[in-house]
C-alpha cells in the first residue's frame, strides 16, 4: 500500500496523537538489547545502538539515558518519499525554538518531542491543519 505523497493533502488529512508516555535515548554498546526492554525504535550506528524506550523502562533496567520526551504520531500514511512533510513541520517547531528528531516509519512518520513542550508541539501541529485545510 503507497502512502500519499501530496504535501497539502498530508497536512490537512494529518491527525496529530500525543502518546501518554515519557521516551529517552539510551546507547548500548553492542547490537544486543537487554532482555525485556521494548525499544519504540532500534538505530544501529557505528558506534552503537541507540534504543528509544520509556524512562520508566530505562530506569528499571538501570540504563544511562538522555532526551526526556513525548512521542507525536502523525496519523496520516505518508509515502517514504514524500517531498517535504517533515522539513515543513520540523521547521515550525524550529521557529517556537524546539528541537524535534523525526522517525519514520512504514505507516507514519513520529517525532520526539522535548517532554516539556510537547503540548507546545500538538498546538502547532493542529494550527499547521487548520491552515492546510483553509
Amino acid at each position: 500500500m503507497a502512502g500519499e505523497q501530496d504535501l497539502e493533502r498530508l497536512l490537512a488529512e494529518m491527525s496529530p496523537v500525543l502518546d501518554t508516555q515519557i521516551y529517552v535515548y539510551v546507547t548500548l554498546p553492542s547490537r544486543d538489547v537487554p532482555p525485556l526492554i521494548a525499544p519504540r525504535m532500534i538505530m544501529q550506528e557505528a558506534e552503537g545502538t541507540t534504543i528509544i524506550v520509556t524512562r520508566a523502562a530505562a530506569d528499571e533496567a538501570g540504563l544511562a539515558h538522555v532526551f526526556a520526551c513525548r512521542m507525536i504520531t502523525l496519523n496520516v500514511h505518508s509515502a517514504l518519499d514524500a517531498v517535504g512533510f517533515l522539513a515543513r513541520i520540523t521547521a515550525r517547531l524550529a521557529e517556537l525554538g524546539m528541537g524535534v528528531n523525526p522517525v519514520a516509519g512504514y505507516f507514519h512518520d513520529h517525532l520526539f518531542v522535548p517532554e516539556a513542550r510537547a503540548d507546545d508541539a500538538m498546538t502547532a501541529l493542529h494550527q499547521m491543519v487548520l491552515e492546510a485545510r483553509s
